[in-house]
């Protein structure tokens, strides 16, 4: 952002003589502005697209009437109904810290996304220790999960947050180690060199690099799941058994703040994945063309799609299978990705290298094709039952 302003400064008349500190500042302004509505933004779109990709997998329509078509303005109309809802604070909680919750938990799905480069040059601020930054920040909301749980002086509540963490301490390591699988094939933290680095075409892309990306690829996307609270590791709401977790005593505005960052930390690490493993906002061919902004997002919402798929479809898992899968699973085949990744790198050769891309990526298409073939034969059995019904 600094190097940004210094070119404004230099290029730009009317900007001649101010200081390149205020032009920075205002551009930081901005781009946290920017940062804010997107997440805004997007807590508004995947609550309504997650209503639809229920409805559909459970043969139902979902919201249909509310702003026309597909009800798209329903969650907008429950927005503001949750402004609206009276903000009850019970009267034996730790105020300060119950009205800090909240903020605590959005701002660490929000500052995620400083790190995170949308294009060639768009990015809030390119640090040389991007992913470590990603890693250190994304921990702040389980500070507020445990805030709310215990500010509520609930005892559902403080089960949901030493239940969060609990979780967030078991899964940060694999996700952590999955991540670092790239790092030495790059060679730098910065997640615009991460993403220059895979310039050229999909087959460039680090999650066909080497077939110990291709698996660190999976394992992150399960451990991010545990990471952002999401089915089958749900275990710090667990409504079923907690009523509503760390958030029961919420209402109004507040528990909307709690929605917003779930759906802000599902696009956060869906972006990080699609940044480290998929090309971030290079296109399939390479390059940014036709927009790296939308490549990148496009292929983040597509994961979060897979995270919406698999909350209605797998069941949620218990507490003693959650630690199993975290400590005896994932973590161990992290540890493998890591040290097997830097070994495939520096010492497979290149046709062997060029084999293995060659397989992962066939691999990859064959799955692709056989999924596709799956919703698309729903969706003719759906019509051709819609047909029969009338």
């Amino acid at each position: 952002m600094y190097a940004f302003a210094q070119e404004l400064v230099a290029e730009v008349p009317f900007l001649a003589g101010v200081p390149v500190s205020w032009v920075a500042l205002v551009l930081g302004v901005i781009a946290g502005g920017l940062a804010l509505g997107l997440v805004a933004m997007l807590g508004i779109v995947l609550v309504w697209l997650e209503r639809k990709v229920s409805a559909h997998m459970q043969d139902r329509v979902g919201p249909m009437r509310v702003g026309g078509w597909h009800g798209w303005s329903q969650t907008i109309a429950d927005g503001i109904k949750l402004l609206l809802k009276e903000d009850i604070i019970p009267a034996a909680a730790d105020r300060p810290l119950f009205k800090l919750a909240p903020i605590l938990v959005f701002a660490g799905a929000l500052a995620v996304y400083v790190a995170v480069p949308f294009g060639p040059k768009a990015i809030v601020s390119d640090l040389n220790i991007g992913v470590f930054y990603i890693l250190a920040v994304s921990s702040l909301g389980v500070l507020g999960l445990l805030m709310a749980g215990w500010a509520s002086n609930n005892k559902w509540a403080l089960l949901g947050a030493m239940r969060s963490a609990a979780q967030v301490v078991s899964y940060e390591i694999p996700v952590a180690l999955a991540l670092l699988s790239v790092i030495p094939i790059v060679g730098s933290l910065s997640m615009q060199d991460i993403v220059t680095a895979q310039e050229g075409g999909f087959h460039r892309w680090f999650v066909f690099r080497n077939p110990f990306t291709f698996l660190g690829f999976f394992l992150y996307v399960i451990a991010s799941l545990a990471e952002v609270n999401r089915t089958p590791f749900d275990m710090p709401e667990a409504e079923s058994e907690l009523v509503s977790g760390y958030h029961t005593e919420y209402s109004g505005i507040r528990f909307s703040i709690f929605f917003i960052a779930e759906y802000g930390s599902m696009t956060a690490v869906a972006i990080v994945a699609a940044t480290l493993f998929l090309g971030g906002w290079q296109a399939p061919w390479g390059g940014a063309a036709p927009l790296g902004f939308a490549w990148i997002m496009g292929k983040a919402v597509f994961l979060v799609f897979i995270q919406m798929w698999l909350r209605w479809t797998l069941p949620r898992v218990r507490v003693d299978q959650l630690m199993y899968i975290g400590w005896k699973v994932i973590t161990p085949g992290a540890f493998l990705c890591f040290i097997g990744s830097v070994a495939w790198w520096f010492s497979a050769p290149i046709w062997l290298k060029a084999t293995a891309t060659a397989i992962l990526m066939g691999s990859a298409a064959v799955v692709l094709l056989l999924l596709a073939r799956s919703a698309i034969a729903g969706v003719v059995e759906n019509r051709r039952e819609q047909r029969m019904a009338s």
